[in-house]
């Protein structure tokens, strides 16, 4: 049951988190917006919609420092003002006394968690859609999951891939559907597998499929190879397949498996999986880590001191989260070890840190 003093701090823990999280967001979307009119010439209203959609995945990505500017500040303001003095006194220990902001920050790491997974996939897909399509003009380089399938535009041709591996430029299980103006199907071509050489597509072991309007019948030819030249736009494909940001979980591990069944490399998708769960409470581990710097210092300059520290580890732990990224994308430690050694190195520092208090 919550004690007046825990809706106390709930209450200022939530006011420092929102601020933190509106302060921080506003300001990266001062700059990204400059930045982004400035690239291209689009509408005020597709860049509306594309912030409509961008902004949730970049307050998601914000949370974590939200989650500890909330707890610096409030714990800090408390033991300025001696209140935290005075909840020792009462027989409260740092512990009790942190205990509702870990259980709110536990709360917004389930809900960032459970978001991630079903909503931010369906702003991520619009955002891309909007800056592809509408922005960049190079429909070619968006593409969507659906199911088992990677669905890619292009002018008047609508294509699907079964498995991708677009760092060796290799797909499996393509077919391409040609339109013509009217966008009545005009030729339809099978192939068990392609090589992507910038324009010059090499398709193995397929069929061609025409529809004339001559004919009550479409006409089949088999092939065993075949050279297409693609339109320019899809030369880049290479830089656009699926990324983890437009799956859930459920999806990504689908997808994973997939592809691992037909022989293609998951190691960077691998990677992300794992990232995308340890991220959901990043904002637990930096909270835990932000607590003891902002009871040492006393109640002068020390405490500041120790708030630039904390945001400092902050910043550090992007450095690091990115760097184990990098590092199991390119196979020099397991997946599981690149998504989850961050939080659990930073959690052991926190722990160490808390120890030594002994409060």
């Amino acid at each position: 049951m919550l004690t007046i003093i825990d809706r106390y701090i709930i209450k200022n823990f939530l006011v420092f988190f929102f601020a933190g999280v509106s302060v921080f967001t506003a300001i990266f979307l001062a700059i990204e917006f400059t930045s982004t009119s400035m690239r291209f010439d689009v509408g005020m209203d597709v860049l509306v919609r594309y912030y409509q959609n961008y902004v949730p995945l970049i307050i998601t990505q914000l949370i974590p420092v939200g989650a500890l500017i909330g707890t610096l500040f409030t714990l800090s303001a408390m033991n300025k003002s001696n209140e935290l003095v005075a909840a020792f006194s009462m027989g409260l220990s740092l512990a009790r006394v942190s205990a509702p902001i870990l259980a709110m920050i536990g709360l917004v790491s389930i809900l960032t968690f459970w978001a991630g997974d079903r909503l931010m996939p369906i702003f991520a897909q619009k955002k891309n859609y909007i800056y592809y399509v509408e922005m960049r003009k190079r429909p070619g380089l968006y593409s969507t999951v659906k199911t088992d399938k990677i669905w890619y535009r292009s002018d008047n041709m609508i294509f699907n891939i079964q498995t991708l591996d677009a760092q060796k430029g290799v797909a499996q299980g393509i077919t391409l559907y040609y339109f013509n103006e009217a966008w009545n199907l005009i030729q339809l071509v099978k192939a068990r597998s392609v090589v992507m050489h910038g324009r010059t597509w090499s398709l193995d072991e397929g069929t061609v499929t025409l529809f004339a309007e001559e004919s009550s019948f479409p006409l089949t030819k088999a092939f065993g190879k075949k050279t297409l030249t693609m339109s320019e736009d899809l030369a880049d494909i290479h830089s656009s397949s699926p990324s983890s940001d437009q799956l859930s979980l459920s999806e990504l591990r689908r997808f994973i498996q997939k592809n691992k069944d037909a022989g293609l490399d998951t190691l960077a998708y691998e990677v992300d999986m794992h990232a995308k769960m340890s991220f959901a409470f990043a904002g637990l581990i930096l909270s835990l880590l932000g607590i003891p710097f902002t009871v040492r210092g006393g109640r002068t300059g020390g405490s500041m001191m120790s708030i630039g520290i904390s945001i400092g580890v902050a910043f550090a732990y992007w450095i690091v989260f990115s760097a184990f990224l990098s590092l199991g994308k390119h196979g020099i430690i397991p997946p599981f070890m690149a998504g989850w050694a961050p939080n659990i190195l930073i959690g052991g520092a926190a722990t160490y840190f808390l120890l030594r208090l002994k409060k």
